[in-house]
């Protein structure tokens, strides 16, 4: 698959609202949207993969799992031991014990559902936990779980784009569907379970088996489509608040929006062009770094103050939460992307490792957490 600037920078602009948004700047009382921003890019971009390496038969689910595991794990690992020492020293005794539970659940790809049993997503308790965010990776990894497998059985039934455009849209109608009913009577199960989530990702796949582009379609006009994806995703961004039902049929604002300019978007337009400057693609590279770490030092430093955090505490916060993102990345991420370092059988050795010494790190009381998750 041929990569596009434009894609990362476009990852900017869904974890810098998202920051904002954890940091409290007012203006940014939608910013949670960079969320399903995330998830309808993730949706393309594994369905294209997937799709294509079907059509060119050289699909290999674990390799798939292989390409996820270098991608999602290593950063996962270390930011997560990295909070260990500091969970120890600063938090009080009940908040420790839900701390190690949230670890438990991310060990087995479960921690929005400890979440979802636990507590809203806008409550006020949410703050002062590291790894709350880890629920839309557990979205996420759940979705990596189920989805290839139904691409693999789909293409062996019929090999066509419309068969699996039709199926996987047959299934986002669903899921948005049930996504806005239980946003009115279970809004905690709507924001946290896949089924009413799946949507989301589902129109990235769904981009990704739309016919090409007609050449006749004019620059004008994909130009015009992008800049509107754009303002839908800013529209959701500063107009939507905690109040706002979501995520419902309002999360289809930023996430057509997202999807417009995935289709439209291209370096050779407007928007293509805003989206590639060089700023923002380096925050796109960074943005899985930086939406792991920020959460986190945001909470620690919660917990830490005495009289409260001011925008100008949010400000130093996030800045040092982007060179710890570097560092991440460049020390962390790179190098187990770099398959001569790390080849398939150590990365899957070493995610072994790794989620089995954070299932026992974790585990202190893991009947509870299982009943708890139950």
């Amino acid at each position: 698959m041929k990569y596009r600037t434009e894609i990362d920078g476009l990852r900017a602009i869904a974890v810098i609202p998202v920051i904002l948004f954890h940091a409290g700047f007012a203006l940014f009382s939608g910013g949670y949207v960079g969320v399903d921003i995330f998830f309808v890019i993730s949706g393309y971009l594994i369905t294209n993969i997937i799709y294509t390496e079907l059509c060119e038969k050289r699909f290999s689910i674990l390799n798939f799992y292989e390409r996820r595991a270098r991608r999602i794990l290593p950063a996962l690992f270390f930011i997560v031991l990295a909070c260990v020492p500091f969970a120890y020293l600063w938090m009080l005794p009940v908040e420790l014990k839900d701390f190690f539970q949230s670890i438990f659940s991310i060990s087995l790809f479960i921690s929005n559902l400890l979440f979802w049993k636990e507590t809203g997503y806008f409550g006020a308790a949410t703050e002062l936990k590291p790894l709350i965010h880890t629920w839309s990776l557990a979205i996420e990894e759940q979705y990596y779980v189920f989805f290839p497998v139904l691409l693999v059985i789909l293409y062996k039934i019929r090999t066509s784009k419309s068969f699996m455009l039709a199926i996987v849209s047959g299934l986002v109608f669903v899921s948005l569907i049930a996504s806005a009913l239980y946003t009115a009577k279970d809004p905690n199960s709507a924001f946290y379970l896949l089924p009413f989530r799946f949507w989301e990702l589902g129109i990235g796949s769904i981009l990704a088996f739309l016919p090409p582009k007609l050449n006749k379609f004019e620059e004008r006009i994909d130009s015009g489509l992008s800049v509107l994806g754009l303002v839908m995703i800013f529209c959701a961004v500063f107009l939507f608040d905690k109040m706002t039902p979501f995520p419902s049929y309002t999360a289809l604002l930023p996430c057509v929006g997202t999807a417009l300019v995935i289709r439209y978007a291209s370096t050779q337009n407007l928007i293509g062009k805003f989206l590639s400057i060089k700023a923002f693609v380096k925050i796109g590279l960074l943005s899985y770094s930086l939406y792991l770490i920020h959460q986190p030092v945001f909470a620690f430093a919660r917990i830490r103050s005495f009289e409260g955090l001011t925008q100008t505490h949010y400000i130093v916060l996030i800045l040092l939460s982007s060179i710890l993102a570097y560092i991440s990345w460049k020390y962390v991420e790179a190098p187990f992307r770099n398959k001569r370092v790390f080849d398939a059988k150590k990365i899957f050795a070493l995610s072994a490792i790794g989620l089995v010494g954070l299932l026992v790190l974790g585990g202190g009381e893991p009947t509870k957490t299982a009943f708890l998750i139950v």
